[in-house]
């Protein structure tokens, strides 16, 4: 409560009680928003060997691609998983023990489908919920949100039913959309952060051009992360994060399981968290 009332962040947790996310304005740098698209503008166009124009969408047509595993492709991703304000909001929902799971880019061109409305709780979490959170994600908006350009969607007090939407619940298109969801307008910079529960998704882009965002998706530390990071991590990165012991825990360093030949880590089981924020 202390780093939540420093950072002036009481509004927000009222937010995340009440409809189970909160908007962020500001919360990236223009020089962070600038090379987070470098980076993931290079994975693309690696990917299919040709140039994308962000403002025509030339050389990306047809909906949107799911890019993963970015967090060692630029030293920006570390500093964003590292900001404050989103950081604080993220021990409040998870718990300071937490993981990141995945960092990645929904790169969304004109066209396509809507991702329909769901729940994060979808890697076999049973229903129903419990009504604390075991999942978060942070959706930083790199280009602008609108529902024409293909805005993130929150269901506010979605979190609170426990349970992943029905089929007929899901829609985002024509008469069947679901008349509860709301489009998230975000400049460039600002971020959303929900909890696990919430059903969210997004708009199909209807004008060209291309909507980037970052998602940091985490998780309480009994659940499977969607990256692997323990182990795998590049000791460049170790080194410029030595001292920072809330970088390594987000990296799994303090993970207890699972166990090699040599069996339990007693050091780690006895640093379990226990608690809600632990």
């Amino acid at each position: 409560m202390d780093t939540i009332a420093k950072l002036d962040l009481k509004s927000h947790i009222a937010e995340l009680e009440v409809k189970g996310f909160t908007a962020l304005p500001g919360v990236l740098s223009k020089t962070q928003i600038e090379s987070s698209k470098r980076a993931i503008i290079a994975r693309v166009e690696e990917k299919s060997g040709k140039p994308v124009d962000l403002i025509t969408g030339k050389g990306f047509e047809g909906g949107w691609r799911y890019v993963p595993h970015l967090l060692y492709d630029d030293e920006v991703f570390e500093d964003i998983l590292m900001a404050p304000k989103p950081l604080a909001l993220l021990t409040y929902l998870l718990g300071e023990s937490c993981l990141l799971s995945s960092v990645g880019c929904h790169f969304k061109g004109q066209g396509g489908e809507p991702l329909l409305l769901h729940s994060d709780n979808a890697n076999g979490i049973p229903q129903p919920f419990p009504s604390y959170a075991q999942i978060a994600n942070i959706n930083y908006a790199l280009t602008p949100y609108s529902k024409r350009e293909g805005a993130l969607v929150m269901v506010p007090g979605s979190h609170r039913h426990g349970r992943h939407p029905t089929p007929a619940e899901t829609q985002l298109s024509g008469d069947n959309t679901n008349p509860d969801a709301v489009a998230m307008d975000l400049a460039p910079g600002d971020c959303v952060i929900w909890h696990g529960n919430t059903w969210h998704g997004s708009f199909a882009r209807e004008i060209p051009g291309i909507r980037m965002n970052l998602a940091m998706y985490c998780c309480r530390q009994y659940i499977q992360t969607q990256e692997f990071h323990p182990g795998n991590v590049p000791q460049d990165m170790l080194n410029r994060h030595t001292n920072d012991e809330r970088f390594q825990v987000l990296l799994g360093a303090k993970m207890p399981y699972p166990w090699d030949k040599t069996g339990p880590k007693s050091g780690l089981l006895s640093k379990s968290p226990r608690g809600l924020f632990d």
